[in-house]
């Protein structure tokens, strides 16, 4: 355990803290925590359908810039129960018989339950000979086969045509946390109490760290802290590196790293559990959500700027958000006297576009995009 390599080698830094708490034995995904209506928080695909359908036109735009090229493939990161997958598959995407879609999942617990909510293959089927094609031939894939899916543990090891989405999974990677301390930079490790519970503990910070936290907020007043997103940033690379051609979308809190050294940590930095806010995030290891918002500058500076930067609000409506909103509602309004499934589907529709572009809840969330290849 965590608590027993500190008690015999010392405190350990923030982000593997974070990342033991997370994805450790008994970490909070690990365990099987995480999005959902009946665990401890709500994303975007697990208010209804709807998000789904809409990243299914989105999809669709690319795969027909692209060329429709078959295979097209979706690689899902950090994929959870498949709530997204799934919403995208229900949504009858033009290019579903293109369609490759590749859930990666840390979390051995949340892939069995995508697996359960999924009709998952094995990965051979979709980036090997599906459908009996021939193995021999210059192209291993059987076109108009899709859509196929497969659930992996992390990002395929090949190149690839087609989207890398991620939703709220850069704020969950673990990250550093930095202090500015009379005009030098320390780092925040986390120690043992006597009581054995994790406790913060300030050390100089390196110099390499000290030299990048200085680049990103040469002006932060003393007292003030940054998260160093490392982890977020070689995510990122990694997925534009599994394209050939194609685009990185991430969805998640975001701003600069500047705007969170001027605000309290604890805002940027929240914990989340059975639907509401947890407590600090060293209290109980394992038992609650830790995410911090992220650095755009922090991306940028090793991906370059990315090529769009738009609120969820704006580009869910980019990618006909009210033309299926004004559909339910009038779906509705023609079928309230019935009261039927079909009328509270679509009334429920109208709700959800509500939730998805609310501004001061998921409708805040930054869609930040990077294009690979031509």
């Amino acid at each position: 355990m965590l608590v027993e390599r500190i008690r015999r080698f010392g405190p350990v830094r923030f982000d593997e803290f974070v990342d033991d708490a997370l994805y450790g034995e008994d970490g909070f995904f690990s365990t099987g925590r995480g999005a959902g209506r009946r665990a401890d928080f709500l994303t975007s695909p697990e208010v209804g359908p709807l998000f789904g359908a809409v990243v299914a036109r989105a999809i669709d735009a690319e795969w027909q810039r692209l060329g429709r090229p078959d295979p097209f493939v979706v690689v899902e990161g950090g994929a959870g129960r498949g709530a997204l997958a799934r919403s995208i598959l229900d949504a009858g995407p033009s290019c579903g018989g293109a369609l490759r879609y590749v859930c990666v999942e840390h979390s051995p617990a949340l892939r069995e339950r995508a697996a359960e909510r999924l009709p998952v293959e094995p990965p051979a089927n979709v980036f090997g000979a599906a459908g009996g094609g021939d193995p021999d031939a210059a192209s291993p894939f059987v076109p108009g086969e899709g859509p196929i899916v497969t659930v992996l543990s992390d990002l395929p090891a090949l190149k690839v045509t087609g989207v890398v989405v991620a939703n709220e999974l850069l704020d969950n990677l673990p990250f550093r946390l930095l202090e500015r301390r009379d005009g030098d930079w320390a780092e925040v490790l986390v120690g043992v109490g006597d009581d054995g519970a994790p406790v913060e503990v300030l050390a100089s910070a390196p110099s390499d760290a000290a030299a990048v936290a200085e680049q990103l907020v040469p002006t932060a007043a003393a007292g003030s802290r940054i998260p160093l997103q490392g982890s977020a940033a070689g995510w990122l690379r990694r997925a534009r590196a599994v394209l050939d051609r194609g685009r990185v979308v991430v969805v998640d809190f975001a701003s600069t790293t500047p705007a969170l050294a001027a605000r309290p940590w604890r805002e940027w930095v929240r914990t989340y559990r059975a639907h509401g806010p947890g407590g600090s995030p060293l209290e109980a290891p394992g038992s609650q959500d830790i995410t911090c918002e992220v650095g755009v500058d922090q991306l940028a500076a090793r991906l370059g700027p990315p090529a769009g930067d738009l609120s969820q609000a704006d580009w869910l409506r980019r990618h006909g958000l009210d033309q299926l909103v004004e559909a339910a509602r009038a779906e509705w309004h023609e079928r309230a006297h019935v009261g039927d499934l079909a009328a509270l589907a679509a009334r429920s529709r109208v709700g959800e576009g509500q939730a998805l572009c609310d501004p001061t809840g998921l409708g805040a969330f930054r869609v930040l995009e990077w294009v690979a290849g031509p």
